[in-house]
């Protein structure tokens, strides 16, 4: 079964990005689950310190991970669309999307990503990425489904 799970830095509290979040994950018809990983604040190396610790124990063999990060490789919504339905199709079973904290990723993470993904160069709050990544997982599985919600 394909699995979508979303590790992110930060706790969704009650407002707009949570009621936003929690209208994609309604939408979305993958099974998807969404680790929070508690940000303290400290200083910012002690924290992507403790974030990679988190973040690193979240993930599971076999899994394909997919991390949010400025360095890597933009796509359109189509691009993503597709390497989400080959991963389906292929019978992967669970693919792991990261999103880091305020400092962003760790070497570390970004080396054990499959595959590194930018929203654009511009720099997006943590909590707002979270939500433009399940607007797009949502469009990705309306894409797929071949239903009208994206036009192009």
């Amino acid at each position: 079964m394909f699995n979508i799970e979303i590790i992110a830095v930060a706790r969704l509290k009650k407002g707009p990005y949570a009621d936003m979040g929690a209208e994609y994950i309604k939408r979305i018809k993958w099974p998807l689950t969404i680790h929070e990983i508690e940000a303290r604040k400290t200083t910012p190396a002690l924290a992507q310190t403790e974030e990679e610790q988190k973040i690193l124990k979240r993930l599971t063999t076999g899994a394909t991970v997919i991390a949010l990060d400025e360095r890597g490789k933009t796509l359109g919504s189509q691009d993503f669309a597709a390497l989400l339905g080959r991963y389906r199709d292929e019978g992967t079973g669970t693919v792991q999307f990261i999103i880091g904290g305020a400092d962003g990723l760790t070497p570390a993470v970004r080396e054990r990503a499959h595959h590194l993904l930018s929203f654009g160069k511009q720099t997006w709050p943590h909590l707002l990425a979270r939500i433009m990544l399940l607007e797009q997982i949502y469009r990705a599985q309306q894409i797929l489904a071949g239903h009208p919600y994206h036009r192009e």
